[in-house]
């Protein structure tokens, strides 16, 4: 195809075949007319049939003036018409005409001299409507304006997509003059556009006629060659008045500005999305390593491919510090995440190791001032002081960590460590952008992680002296065997004051408690040993137990805001019996070989504490290899079952043959005690022994 894209036959000559019409004169409807030297019509053009309104066979050997001017201008024209033959210069003008058919029209004249290879002389007459001349040069006129100051880029490409024309705008945009334009493919000319999509488009417009509107795309120019910037393009299909494709024209409009708001929209979305997201995944519990965890995993990919969170040791600890310019920070990893970054996260401190920063180490730098340290792009020689060791900074090289932010935690004025951030498969840097939404996460998590680390210190308080205050026994006493388990609370509440003991009594007797004082954390925990030490004094005197209780009951009393529930047995080796009182607890199991579980039928009594109702107790036999089972509620009790329900497969778990009591009291625990139940649990299981 040649550049207009006319068929070329071998040896690039022009292939014979009718031409069809095409172009501007066609548009014109230009007429020829032939004369002679006197002024007569020798050659006669259809478009003159259509203009004048006479027929070649009329007009041919009459002189022209007579029926091609009006009567009122006939000498002027001959005399023009003369002119024209004896100097040879041509002429062009406006005349009425009148028609055949007697209307009158304007019309534009060229009058030229012609001169045959006879030496004969002719003179070539072109004749248009005026109008349509007028129109035509109106149009020019104004696509010509309007092209040249529109501030739209506009090109014309043709079939084979290279630039035919372009406006001044276009150059701007560019950056290329424009005859640096012409003859050149898109490709040639900005090879740093989105070149393939934009000629995609142009060669759809180009076969099937349907133009591409508002097209967005992203790229660079000579113009501007170190920012991208955004364009809305439009193409359209160019064709003749016949219908001949001649090219593709398109406009282009910059849109950075529209672009970047929208991006910096999306971005300010994004943050709120993450805020809100991290409003409900971080703090679900006041577990300290949890809530370091969804704090990493909300940063993550969101943020940065790797997020670490680091506390100083001492806050773990529960003490206030603040480091001095040349001094190390001991930090604990509590929590990292990564995304696609193996190599990194083999280089991250792992989470409960405690670890030596120096002095001149970011993190570091980040926690003694207690403001953000961000490298947006990080070299080679940033990497020793990112991480801990130079193996460290090795493995973060490899990783190709190319950007680092960390950001502390400050919760009631205090630093209690860092989110520390790392992108590797995220191509951008750290923008202010990101910066803020690390602090907004920072400043939120960091309470969270506050409250997990003084609810965390106050439980192990009270779990230490809860575990202080329960009893180490046995394992076979007083024609018992027996096992026991304690089990705090899951993370999300505090200990409670469970409690079980097993007590040698004169006789060779034993007593069984089981107890649970309502409430949690330290206060239930004394509680809980002012009892067991009461139940240990009134258990010597070998009381009935159900005296027993009523002793307790007003020792409970005597606690401030206390009320308990408990389950007092002695077993009596020599009667083959258990005497058995409950305040309000839920009652023991029996096994018997041969016979199914059962849950003994005991008066319930009432707890504790509350006084002024009496207790009763039940003789059960026990023989030897019978057990007895003894728990408290937050064994079997949850928020979304019935007690009944519980209790049943309490019972379930328990059939079958017999199994040692450690086993048994490990399958309770493992099958029923749920990790995120809010109540502890005491487990004693007992069985009968033979006598000796």
């Amino acid at each position: 195809m040649s550049a207009g894209g006319s068929p070329m036959a071998e040896g690039d000559e022009p292939v014979r075949a009718p031409a069809r019409p095409s172009g501007l004169l066609d548009v014109l409807r230009v007429a020829s007319v032939v004369l002679d030297t006197e002024g007569r019509i020798v050659l006669w053009s259809p478009q003159a049939e259509e203009l004048f309104g006479y027929e070649a066979r009329e007009a041919l050997g009459q002189y022209a003036a007579r029926i091609m001017v009006h009567e009122q201008h006939v000498d002027l024209v001959v005399k023009l018409f003369a002119d024209v033959m004896g100097t040879g210069q041509s002429w062009a003008g406006a005349f009425p005409v009148r028609r055949k058919d007697g209307t009158t029209r304007l019309v534009e004249f060229r009058n030229m001299r012609l001169l045959d290879d006879q030496g004969d002389v002719y003179a070539l007459g072109l004749c248009a409507d005026q109008s349509t001349v007028h129109r035509l040069e109106r149009e020019v006129a104004l696509s010509t304006r309007m092209i040249a100051q529109s501030p739209i880029g506009l090109a014309v490409l043709d079939t084979d997509l290279r630039y035919v024309s372009v406006n001044p705008a276009l150059e701007e945009l560019n950056g290329v003059p424009a005859e640096e334009h012409l003859g050149r493919t898109v490709r040639e000319v900005v090879p740093r556009m989105d070149v393939d999509a934009l000629e995609a488009a142009a060669r759809r417009v180009l076969d099937t006629g349907q133009p591409v509107v508002d097209q967005s795309t992203i790229g660079r120019t000579p113009a501007d060659p170190h920012q991208d910037h955004a364009w809305s393009i439009s193409l359209y299909r160019l064709e003749n008045a016949f219908g001949t494709v001649l090219g593709v024209a398109f406009s282009i409009v910059d849109v950075t500005e529209q672009y970047r708001a929208g991006i910096e929209a999306e971005a300010a979305r994004r943050r709120l999305a993450v805020i809100a997201d991290a409003s409900g995944r971080i703090g679900t519990t006041l577990d300290l390593d949890r809530t370091a965890r969804e704090l990493a995993d909300v940063a993550v990919p969101e943020l940065a491919d790797v997020a670490a969170v680091d506390l100083l040791d001492a806050v773990v600890r529960g003490r206030r510090t603040s480091l001095g310019p040349a001094e190390a920070a001991v930090i604990r990893a509590l929590a990292v995440q990564g995304y696609d970054s193996a190599e990194a996260l083999e280089a991250a401190d792992p989470p409960g190791q405690v670890a030596r920063y120096a002095p001149d180490r970011l993190v570091t730098e980040c926690v003694r001032t207690a403001s953000a340290v961000m490298l947006p792009e990080v070299k080679d020689e940033d990497l020793p002081r990112i991480a801990r060791s130079p193996e460290a900074a090795e493995l973060l090289g490899r990783a190709g960590v190319h950007s680092y932010l960390a950001v502390p935690l400050i919760a009631r004025g205090e630093v209690l460590g860092a989110l520390d951030l790392k992108r590797t498969r995220n191509p951008l840097p750290f923008t202010e952008d990101d910066l803020l939404l690390a602090r907004e996460l920072a400043a939120r998590a960091a309470v969270q992680i506050d409250n997990a680390r003084w609810y965390q210190s106050a439980r192990d308080t009270a779990l230490t002296l809860q575990r202080s205050l329960l009893p180490s026994h046995p394992p076979v006493t007083g024609g018992l065997e027996v096992a026991s388990r304690y089990q705090p609370a899951g993370a999300t509440s505090e200990v409670g004051g469970d409690w079980f003991d097993v007590i040698g009594l004169d006789g060779g007797k034993t007593a069984l408690v089981v107890g649970d004082v309502m409430g949690s954390g330290i206060p239930a925990a004394a509680a809980m040993g002012r009892l067991r030490t009461a139940t240990n004094t009134l258990a010597s005197l070998d009381l009935d137990p159900a005296l027993l209780l009523e002793h307790l009951d007003k020792i409970t009393a005597g606690l401030e805001q206390s009320i308990a529930t408990c389950v007092y047995a002695v077993h009596d080796p020599r009667l083959r019996q258990c005497r058995i009182a409950n305040a309000g607890h839920l009652p023991p199991v029996r096994l018997r070989a041969g016979r199914p579980p059962e849950l003994l039928d005991l008066p319930t009594g009432v707890p504790l504490g509350v006084g002024g109702v009496a207790f009763f107790t039940t003789t059960v036999d026990l023989e030897p290899g019978d057990r007895l089972v003894f728990y408290t509620d937050g064994l079997v009790e949850t928020r979304r079952d019935s007690l009944d329900d519980r209790l049943d497969t309490l019972l379930s778990l328990l059939e079958g043959p017999d199994r040692p009591l450690e086993e048994v009291c490990d399958l309770l625990l493992r099958t029923l005690h749920e990790p995120d139940n809010f109540d502890d649990v005491a487990l004693l299981i007992a069985r009968a022994t033979a006598p000796d």
